[in-house]
């Protein structure tokens, strides 16, 4: 949510709210590195370098962006989160497992196995992604 640019958390002294306008420039500030990135990228490629200023260019937060890089790293950032976890460590819901008849905990660092329990699977274990963030 904080990547995404929609935490509701405001704070309820000064210091937590002077932690969040900080916390939102930083983000900001590397979003628009990204953007800068990607717009270099597709120079040579007008349609692209149109598409990206047209889906991404009118927004100085970066919001979309954010959306986007989210979209296309989730995986990437849960594994990264959890590649120290011990053995045992488990997620504390059983979410793993395409029907709601067999789910399974995350055991193996926090992340689910395919249905033979041989690979990983890219199924994040948890759907917080999805619940209203008051919710959770």
């Amino acid at each position: 949510d904080i990547v995404r640019g929609k935490d509701l958390f405001v704070g309820y002294n000064d210091t937590d709210k002077a932690h969040k306008v900080i916390l939102q420039q930083r983000l900001k500030k590397i979003f628009k590195e990204i953007y800068d990135n990607l717009m270099k990228d597709v120079t040579k490629d007008t349609k692209k370098m149109a598409e990206a200023k047209d889906r991404y260019g009118n927004d100085p937060n970066f919001f979309k962006l954010r959306e986007d890089w989210w979209t296309a790293n989730r995986h990437t950032v849960w594994k990264a989160i959890t590649c120290s976890a011990d053995h045992g460590n488990r997620y504390f819901r059983a979410t793993c497992g395409g029907d709601n008849e067999s789910l399974s905990h995350a055991s193996h660092k926090c992340r689910c196995k395919d249905k033979s329990f041989t690979e990983e699977t890219d199924q994040v274990p948890t759907y917080f992604d999805y619940v209203p963030q008051y919710l959770r």
